[in-house]
């Protein structure tokens, strides 16, 4: 995916990665994972960001550009998102997927045993609980943070539709998510509509071009694939086995998750260590509200998180594309 589909100044601008790789999935999808910050200081914990339905690494720009600073930042798109080709057919688009991908990305930027604070947002929270029962996920996760997120009944739950709770609403929020109607350009309407449907009132116009281009930058029957699986999805029981210290965080103007589905979920955790709700903020809390995200991100890695004991060794049984500066 092109770059000129995102902004290319200013905070939310993708940072360029210190080195890139490729996870190769259970199935042979390759996966493009980008290592950001001090990449071979063993002083520097690891955390490991997975983003949402529409989006791709560039989702993450902020959270990058200031834990880069002094923690090795792994950020990679899911498949079809990004620079992660689509799935040859239907089959490729499932939970399982999203599972093994994440398990094969852990492996290849981790070395064996080593733990890292797993941030998820919407579809990638809905990864992380899924795969939550995966021993070579356990084995790297010290700590989970799940921003705006859910785990069943999205359909049902989803306020996007400006309807009344109701088998109507259901219905049409439903076909929403199975739509691969072209978004067209990035336009002030197409912005008025994101931030809308995904985005407090609030929002700057800043934060909103920003989201817009990103979502915009998705191939549309990619969209329309995970939006089935969305619809569908039912990942409630994965939850109880999300045995590490959790954090979750969602914005009370949330509309596509909304704060009822987070509640659930703080609810059903183990171990629920924080459950922050921000007042006037929408689904895309990682940029609408990226100070107090990435500050709930370094209180796990401070809590939780350890360090390597010794220098990474470099890997050749995964393909690594470029160094960057």
């Amino acid at each position: 995916m092109s770059r000129l589909m995102h902004v290319t100044t200013g905070p939310y601008a993708p940072p360029v990665a210190a080195r890139e790789l490729v996870a190769v999935s259970a199935d042979g999808s390759r996966l493009h994972v980008e290592v950001h910050g001090p990449v071979d200081d063993p002083a520097a914990p690891a955390v490991v960001l997975v983003h949402g339905w529409t989006c791709s690494t560039a989702f993450w720009a902020a959270q990058i550009r200031e834990l880069a600073r002094d923690h090795r930042v792994i950020a990679y798109d899911q498949r079809g998102h990004g620079r992660s080709p689509a799935p040859a057919g239907p089959t490729g688009y499932s939970v399982g997927a999203l599972v093994d991908d994440l398990e094969a990305v852990l492996a290849t930027a981790l070395e064996p045993g080593e733990q890292a604070v797993l941030v998820g947002h919407s579809m990638g929270g809905m990864t992380l609980m899924a795969a939550a029962g995966r021993p070579k996920v356990a084995e790297h996760a010290a700590a989970v943070l799940l921003c705006s997120t859910g785990t069943v009944r999205l359909a049902t739950l989803s306020t996007v539709i400006p309807l009344r709770a109701g088998r109507l609403r259901t219905r049409l929020t439903r076909g929403l998510l199975h739509s691969a109607a072209p978004l067209g350009p990035v336009t002030p309407l197409a912005r008025r509509i994101m931030r809308y449907a995904t985005m407090g009132p609030g929002s700057s116009p800043v934060k909103t071009d920003a989201c817009t281009r990103i979502v915009h930058a998705c191939p549309r029957r990619v969209r329309q694939g995970w939006g089935r699986v969305l619809a569908a999805l039912d990942i409630e029981a994965g939850v109880a086995k999300l045995t590490v210290p959790t954090a979750v965080i969602v914005g009370t103007a949330d509309r596509m998750t909304p704060p009822e589905a987070a509640e659930a979920i703080a609810a059903a955790l183990p171990d629920c260590v924080d459950f922050a709700q921000l007042p006037g903020i929408g689904h895309m809390t990682p940029v609408e509200a990226p100070d107090l995200v990435t500050a709930q991100i370094r209180q796990l890695v401070a809590a939780y998180a350890s360090v390597r004991d010794t220098p990474a060794p470099v890997r050749t049984t995964h393909a690594e594309v470029k160094e960057g500066a």
